[in-house]
């Protein structure tokens, strides 16, 4: 959880935090005292442990992140770009870009089917598996570069967590996705690239089916085979 607050700059809500060193997207160092916190956070989408919905409707959740950031037409629809991967015609309005990419938003979350007849209902009327599916939407209608997952699934059902991590593996195509783990059935699902940490020290790290396979570190072999934990 630390690495993940360090890289969206979560750590500076911690008391007492100190930081030394560099963490650097897109080249620029992120602790820089010229860096634009707002910014980072468009760019770092996050998804918490236990998700929590803003005290608003299912779609003003969504649209919470575009209405803050003042996106216009035009940043909507790079966004909607980015999501689909290709451009379609420009929404003419604000209001059709905005329920344009709500609706993207919810589909790609794989929450749309479930809301899209009441998306003005109280979101904390959502089951927590729905929450976390918003959450998730939330972070992707800004359109970040990447998104990091603090054990996303932890606090769900096995139903839920299914449907969490096929929209993972859906959206990892297209965005760089962080996820902390501690079940390894978990992370060979859905790891290509995995690194163990252990007692905040970075132990061992490579392609993730040569780390299941073999481990060059007694800590890391300890932890496989659940010696550790």
């Amino acid at each position: 959880m630390t690495l993940l607050r360090s890289i969206n700059r979560f750590i500076d809500l911690n008391v007492g935090a100190r930081v030394s060193g560099a963490v650097c997207i897109d080249g620029e160092n992120i602790y820089a005292p010229h860096a634009d916190l707002l910014a980072l956070r468009t760019k770092v989408g996050f998804l918490s442990q236990r998700p929590t919905a803003l005290p608003f409707s299912i779609y003003d959740n969504v649209a919470y992140g575009p209405r803050i950031h003042r996106m216009t037409i035009a940043d909507m629809t790079r966004v909607l770009v980015t999501l689909d991967g290709v451009a379609g015609t420009a929404p003419v309005t604000r209001t059709a870009a905005l329920d344009t990419l709500v609706q993207r938003c919810l589909a790609l979350a794989g929450l749309w089917n479930e809301v899209h007849a009441r998306l003005n209902e109280p979101a904390h009327r959502l089951s927590i598996g729905q929450l976390q599916r918003l959450a998730l939407a939330r972070a992707l209608a800004v359109g970040p570069e990447a998104i990091l997952a603090d054990e996303p699934t932890s606090a769900l059902d096995p139903i839920s967590t299914r449907l969490i991590e096929q929209q993972l593996v859906l959206l990892k195509q297209r965005f760089s996705i962080l996820i902390v783990t501690h079940i390894l059935r978990q992370a060979r699902r859905l790891a290509d690239y995995m690194l163990f940490m252990y007692m905040g020290e970075l132990v061992e790290h490579g392609p993730a089916a040569e780390l299941f396979a073999r481990q060059t570190d007694p800590r890391t072999r300890a932890y496989m085979s659940g010696e550790i934990s």
